[in-house]
């Protein structure tokens, strides 16, 4: 079995890479590039209300300030839930 194929029965992972892709697209339009943006994901509820915390921010975080966004996306429904921007 390839990995693709694994992933595809994977019920978790086709759920991140749905919101990850979303949050791809919704940092795109606010102006951020995911391609080079340090991306962390964290699950924000435990399930069944499960929802993904997808963190966008510098690489050189250390010397940046500012620059960051979060955006949350409802796991049931897929829908940006919250756009959070930082300083």
């Amino acid at each position: 079995m390839t990995t693709l194929e694994k992933i595809g029965r994977d019920t978790l992972a086709i759920a991140v890479a749905h919101a990850l892709a979303l949050a791809n697209e919704t940092a795109l339009a606010a102006g951020i590039d995911p391609e080079t943006s340090l991306v962390t994901i964290s699950e924000e509820a435990s399930p069944p209300a499960r929802s993904w915390r997808i963190h966008y921010g510098p690489r050189d975080y250390v010397n940046q300030r500012g620059g960051d966004i979060t955006i949350v996306v409802d796991g049931d429904s897929g829908e940006v839930r919250k756009i959070l921007k930082g300083q």
